[in-house]
């Protein structure tokens, strides 16, 4: 959000108070609290009436800093809160005459009395700064009476921290835009808007530098960052309310910043070795029973195509009874054994779920009676007709409703059920509202991403155990990433999309999401053969690669001959690549380094890759530059070192850029060697 106009004035009706000085301080326990009023105190008149901030300061792991920043502090506390695993370290903090001192392993937090401001440094380097004007008390439609009279507008809290010359932003969960996210104000705020608009169903409120830190703002309500824009040297974070609570990630290096960030939300869990084979989707709206998926995967078996995991959308379940976790009898008449004769033939099955339960399906009088659903304020269900008529939605707060939810998963897991497609969970209302729990729907919205596929991820491991707990999740926030796999939502199928797509994996993976996936040959409408033959790359030489579309199946062979060539070709460099895979899935479960990375995360001192969206890497060794235009040519970086092309073993030097133009069967990708 926009609190300024311009570099003199704020915006119209905009009251922003600043903290001045440390007026007053002490270590309390394991934090250290001080007192900074809105201007400087010259006299004992001048502490009456006015803004004073309370900050507290702790240690919350070597190199992270946490800071809360305060007005009012009688305001009532509200859930959900981020699960962190926080620790609380002593600190000792070194006063001189105008400044303390905090350390903290390899980082160090400089306090600046008067005037008052934090310097953050890493192995003594400077990292960041922000001075007393970046920290503001705000007050929207502000009339001029006194502080104390009720107003109608609303307040917030507003941090920032400084942009150093040459410095650049990135992260802030899947967004699909441009990569750096100088210039962009972000909203965190989850919603269904497909991947061509600033809308998002991931929105993570962490941000990187390439100077080798991290903001991570720990509020799981909206959170609107202004990167370079409200002030063009500084990168703005604000929260409606009376606190501001942040932590700084220290480390030196992008990669050391997100090990801190995992540290503190959780690292992902290890995805089991089958689920980075191929995906096959019965796609959205098509018509399909047992005998059009059995004569699709022997297609695929004729074709020397091996599909490890196939995926029932929607329709298994009857029109308007979504979900009622019940195969459509008319379509499916004996579900299980379809399931039991397809573990027969070595494949596993995912199926399409999401938290909504229509009012036709046979839960919803249960669900209703029980108190299982999102209230209004007036006690009734809360429902819409959007997607589903008359849907409520699973109130995940109350115990027994996650387990009644669990309770019919397991049901279908039971059946032969392998694991689920975690869809939706981004439109979330917030008005009129009540949770069992008594969570604030504001700050529910995001966070109940978080519940859902938790929920669905806890049974699936309890029933098939850790080696084969998995998701095939859409939404996210702060913490998600424990629950892979994650995929870009609804995209187009066309060249544009399968680029914005790219970009939203990247920003994601520098969010902390450790594994990306996305739908190959595009969602919306049916691809040309060409965008589909290239996407077919592109996706199997992502962490996870999956067939999925809206109305026509992403079988290879309704697009040419040559597509299915091209498909089986593709697999099977995965398949070599698999044993890689899973070294490098094993690194990201400890670590939380991710496996597919931007450039800049592997290379964070070249200057070339600090905005490259068009490629990226596999772990440390394997780079890949997917194609997107019809001619086939491709222009990208290889940076310094030696590499070889996987194709033809082919070597040269990097530090330079190559174009080059390459048929269906070939991709730039590269080894590096020496690794």
């Amino acid at each position: 959000m926009k609190f300024f106009n311009g570099h003199w004035e704020k915006a119209k009706g905009v009251t922003m108070y600043h903290p001045r000085e440390v007026y007053e301080w002490h270590q309390r326990g394991k934090e250290f609290v001080f007192l900074a009023p809105h201007q400087n105190i010259q006299g004992r008149g001048m502490t009456l009436d006015g803004v004073v901030f309370t900050f507290h300061i702790s240690v919350a792991g070597d190199g992270i800093f946490h800071i809360v920043a305060e007005h009012y502090q009688g305001i009532r506390k509200r859930t959900p809160e981020f699960v962190l695993n926080r620790g609380e370290e002593e600190l000792c903090p070194e006063e001189t005459e105008n400044a303390f001192t905090i350390c903290s392993g390899t980082g160090e937090l400089h306090i600046t009395k008067n005037p008052f401001s934090m310097e953050f440094f890493h192995r003594g380097k400077y990292m960041t700064k922000i001075d007393f004007s970046d920290f503001g008390y705000i007050r929207t439609e502000d009339t001029g009476v006194l502080l104390y009279e009720e107003q109608a507008g609303e307040t917030y809290m507003r941090g920032a921290t400084s942009l150093s010359v040459g410095e650049n932003i990135y992260g802030l969960g899947e967004h699909f835009g441009p990569l750096v996210k100088n210039g962009q104000s972000i909203d965190m705020w989850n919603d269904d808007g497909g991947t061509s608009s600033d809308l998002s169903y991931k929105n993570i409120p962490l941000y990187l530098s390439n100077r080798g830190y991290g903001i991570f703002v720990n509020h799981p309500e909206r959170v609107s960052f202004e990167v370079g824009t409200d002030r063009v040297e500084k990168v703005g974070f604000s929260v409606p309310g009376e606190r501001l609570d942040f932590f700084y990630l220290g480390g030196g290096t992008m990669k050391e910043a997100l090990k801190l960030y995992t540290d503190l939300t959780g690292k992902p869990a290890l995805p089991p070795d089958w689920s980075f084979g191929l995906w096959l989707s019965t796609s959205f709206v098509t018509n399909y029973n047992e005998k059009t998926v059995t004569e699709i995967l022997e297609r695929m078996s004729e074709e020397e195509i091996p599909v490890s995991v196939f995926h029932f959308d929607c329709f298994w379940m009857k029109g308007y009874h979504w979900c009622d976790f019940l195969w459509d009898k008319e379509v499916f008449p004996d579900a299980a054994g379809m399931l039991k004769r397809l573990h027969e033939k070595g494949i596993r099955v995912c199926v399409w779920i999401n938290p909504y339960i229509a009012q036709a399906s046979d839960l919803f009088s249960e669900g209703m009676e029980k108190g299982y659903f999102i209230r209004k304020n007036n006690g009734d269900v809360w429902q819409w007709d959007k997607w589903q008529a008359g849907m409520a939605i699973v109130d995940f707060t109350n115990p027994e409703a996650k387990k009644w939810y669990q309770l019919k998963l397991e049901a279908l897991l039971d059946m032969g059920v392998d694991c689920f497609k975690t869809d939706f969970g981004e439109r979330i209302p917030v008005e009129n509202v009540v949770y069992y729990d008594g969570s604030d729907a504001r700050k529910m919205h995001n966070f109940y991403s978080y519940l859902y596929n938790e929920t669905v991820f806890e049974i699936v491991k309890k029933k098939k155990g850790e080696k084969d707990a998995i998701v095939f999740a859409r939404s996210g926030t702060a913490g998600g990433q424990k629950f892979p796999v994650h995929w870009g939502g609804d995209c187009f199928a066309r060249y544009e999309a399968m680029a914005e797509s790219l970009r939203g994996g990247l920003s994601l993976t520098l969010s902390g999401y450790g594994y990306w996936s996305h739908d190959i040959g595009g969602f919306e409408d049916t691809s040309t053969p060409d965008v589909y033959k290239r996407w077919v790359a592109f996706g199997l030489l992502s962490t996870h690669s999956r067939l999925h579309g809206s109305g026509s199946y992403r079988v290879p062979w309704i697009y040419d001959e040559e597509a299915t060539k091209v498909l089986r070709h593709f697999v099977k460099v995965k398949e070599q690549l698999r044993p890689y895979l899973l070294e490098k899935a094993k690194e990201n479960h400890e670590t939380g380094i991710p496996l597919m990375r931007a450039m800049v995360l592997e290379f964070p001192e070249d200057p070339a890759c600090a905005y490259l969206d068009r490629q990226y890497m596999l772990g440390e060794r394997y780079l890949v530059a997917p194609v997107f235009c019809p001619t086939g040519e491709v222009t990208y970086y290889l940076p310094e070192g030696s590499w070889k092309n996987y194709f033809t073993g082919k070597t040269t030097e990097g530090g330079k850029w190559i174009t080059e133009t390459v048929d269906y069967f070939t991709i730039p990708l590269w080894e590096r060697i020496g690794l």
